[in-house]
């Protein structure tokens, strides 16, 4: 139907109100209450108009369209009314803008800038109500409500959470909850949209959520955004809770090839930056991978993105997870490319420098069948020390992705005696059942979750009493907490603030003097600092001592590419080396970093070379279709308290004895019941977003 308004006809959808069509055709028509997700209820009748035939001022949030309707937004009534309006709600608010979050972004200022209402006209009432910080991640600032019921709304119907109401108290009517109580209390599931819908900054995330240096979403969904490869984790994690693991597999294929891996051995720092660790313990994010892969019908197959063949040849050095992630996307991309690999088999790390009782053959064979079946071609017992001379055999581009597979030898005295071991070595030994002499007593060196793998094999391979020295204190140790109590609850014995003087012995290892830090920390030239305790030597016997203190790429000396930092190769931003056509990626530029970080660094590569051979660079793809969840979420009673569930482990003293995967999956009802603890972080994004009135 058709309507005037300000003199200009506009047509406008039936049933719908006079402030939506003119919004809708770009006439701005003041208004606070109103937002574009939430039912209008007229209360703060700024949105004031006059229509032909009514004789006092209308809101027009709630007066529907009609056939030929005559509305004027700047009548004489319509002004008197939304500046009574405006005085009003001024009247006690706080005046001065400029140290608000908000300010530059307030609905309110905008609103009263568009009037001409000056700060200086304000007639103030003094209302010192103090702000409540005591909830987790939602702080309230009670001066600057002015009580326009947006979150009121938005936790009722909008949410379905019902926790938040107008509460009349000594200082007069606020929101808050029934009977002054907590969130927690009252069954708050910290979703966030009373935040969102605020048009004041009366409730905001609290102090440090949203961070100035990364984007709005990032600060809202951090756990995406610290993921390396920026996996839509709360997009998975609901179709787990609605036992649809299929489609939460094919999210996380999305932005990986390795997602039962992953699940497996994931340092999850994901896990870190959730929310939830405000409210107990945090999402298990990873464990929720693992069931979800583990689950999977293989149905994301058919949705897998594929170009048609370009010609173009690339040359994959290193069959590592970088490396294979980068070799899927390009196969994919329409290019012919072929991986080569020195060991006999592919994985990398994966595959010889975990343990098999955290990640299984039989899993990473899996994975690495699927991005063979994309075309991939891949050669073992082929080692590459030259990659220039890849591209004089027909390569375009070349990656080399060769990992750190060399251990550090730390310059101990003692280092060469009989029974020292190198990490790196080792855990390849142990892997491919090649025997390693371990005797009853071992000393691993080192504090990071590499250590507890040496340590933890140890004990698998027949040794009775295994310790660990690190310099770090328990709480600077790189080691996973998990890590660390599993390891304790094999018998692992850990002596943490401690040095290593020197490894005892004549022609074989006898002991480990060891002696305890006072302080331990890195100077401004990020050189170590350590100050000893006097008189707290003690020698630890051992029959083997195991370095886990590092790990370095080997061989690249050789490769005739500019290096950094030693034996690491040199990249500009896209990941391209010294020599034209040859790129790199993974550990062997950035140092050993983690099995997720190598997959980002492997799309990367991926991306870069696309675009390198004439392509656009773009490997993205959509595996499940695209749906838009529900902004219901319901009320559920002790939300914040829920625990978080654990998976089940093998008993401590028989796993010990052999290399079976220590830890279970989690069954389909306990990853429902553990993804139903999220709190949906990033429904907040899919509200929409109130414009102010220079953006019309």
């Amino acid at each position: 139907m058709k309507i005037i308004i300000e003199g200009k006809e506009i047509e406008a959808k039936e049933g719908i109100s006079v402030l939506d069509a003119a919004l809708k055709a770009g006439i701005y028509i003041p208004h606070l209450c109103n937002h574009p997700d939430l039912e209008a209820t007229g209360g703060c009748r700024l949105c004031s108009v006059s229509v032909d035939g009514i004789d006092q001022a209308v809101p027009s949030c709630k007066t529907i369209v009609q056939e030929g309707m005559v509305v004027e937004i700047n009548s004489e009534k319509a002004d008197k009314t939304r500046k009574m309006a405006m005085e009003l709600i001024l009247a006690s608010h706080p005046a001065d803008c400029t140290g608000c979050p908000k300010y530059g972004k307030c609905e309110l200022q905008s609103m009263y800038q568009y009037m001409g209402v000056g700060p200086e006209k304000w007639k103030k009432k003094s209302r010192t109500v103090p702000n409540d910080d005591s909830n987790p991640l939602i702080s309230h600032l009670f001066t600057r409500c002015v009580r326009c019921g947006r979150c009121v709304r938005a936790c009722r119907e909008l949410r379905g959470v019902k926790v938040l109401d107008f509460q009349r108290t000594k200082d007069g009517i606020r929101i808050g909850t029934d009977g002054g109580i907590s969130l927690e209390e009252a069954g708050c599931k910290f979703c966030g949209a009373c935040i969102e819908v605020c048009p004041t900054g009366s409730i905001m995330d609290t102090l440090g959520m949203v961070k100035e240096n990364v984007s709005y979403s990032d600060s809202i969904v951090p756990c995406k955004s610290a993921c390396p490869a920026h996996t839509d984790i709360p997009r998975y994690i609901r179709y787990i809770k609605e036992g649809d693991f299929a489609k939460a597999t094919a999210v996380i294929r999305e932005r990986v090839p390795f997602p039962e891996t992953l699940g497996n051995i994931c340092n999850h720092v994901c896990e870190d930056h959730c929310k939830r660790n405000e409210l107990e313990n945090p999402i298990s994010v990873c464990k929720l991978k693992r069931a979800a892969a583990g689950n999977d019908d293989g149905s994301w197959k058919k949705n897998i993105r594929r170009s048609e063949p370009t010609g173009k040849k690339v040359a994959i050095v290193g069959a590592g997870p970088a490396g294979l992630t980068s070799a899927y996307y390009l196969a994919k991309k329409g290019h012919e490319v072929t991986v080569f690999e020195e060991n006999e088999k592919a994985g990398g790390q994966c595959r010889y420098g975990i343990p098999a009782y955290r990640l299984a053959d039989e899993v990473l064979d899996r994975e690495i069948a699927d991005i063979l079946a994309e075309g991939v071609e891949l050669l073992t017992n082929a080692k590459v020390t030259s990659p220039k001379e890849l591209l004089s055999k027909g390569y375009e581009a070349v990656l080399v992705s060769v990992g750190t597979h060399k251990g550090t030898l730390l310059p101990l005295e003692g280092n060469n005696l009989q029974g020292v071991y190198i990490n790196a070595d080792f855990l390849k030994k142990a892997r491919q059942g090649v025997i390693v002499d371990i005797k009853e007593s071992v000393v691993v060196l080192g504090g990071g979750n590499v250590a507890y793998d040496c340590a933890r094999t140890a004990l698998r391979l027949g040794a009775k009493e295994v310790h660990i020295a690190c310099l770090e204190n328990l709480e600077q140790m790189t080691a996973t907490k998990d890590e660390i109590e599993e390891g304790k609850e094999e018998g692992i014995i850990l002596h943490f603030a401690h040095s290593f003087l020197r490894i005892t012995g004549s022609e074989k290892v006898e002991g480990v003097e060891l002696q305890k830090i006072e302080k331990f920390y890195f100077d401004s030239n990020r050189k170590a600092v350590i100050e000893l305790v006097e008189g707290s030597n003690e020698v630890v016997p051992a029959d083997s001592v195991i370095f886990a203190v590092g790990q370095r790429p080997a061989g690249t000396e050789d490769m005739e590419l500019e290096l950094s930092h030693g034996p690491y190769i040199k990249t500009n931003e896209d990941l391209e080396t010294s020599v034209e056509g040859i790129f790199a990626t993974g550990d062997v530029v950035t140092g050993t970093k983690s099995v997720v970080t190598a997959i980002a660094g492997g799309r990367k590569s991926a991306e870069v070379i696309d675009k390198y051979l004439g392509g656009d660079g773009d490997i993205s793809e959509q595996l499940v279709e695209s749906e838009t969840p529900s902004p219901y979420i319901g009320k559920y009673t002790g939300f914040a308290k829920l625990k978080r569930t654990m998976p089940k482990f093998k008993n401590p003293q028989t796993r010990k004895c052999n290399f079976d995967v220590v830890e279970e999956v989690f069954t389909k009802e306990a990853a429902k019941c553990e993804a139903s603890r999220c709190l949906q972080c990033d429904l907040r994004l899919n509200l929409t977003q109130s414009k102010l009135w220079n953006e019309y």
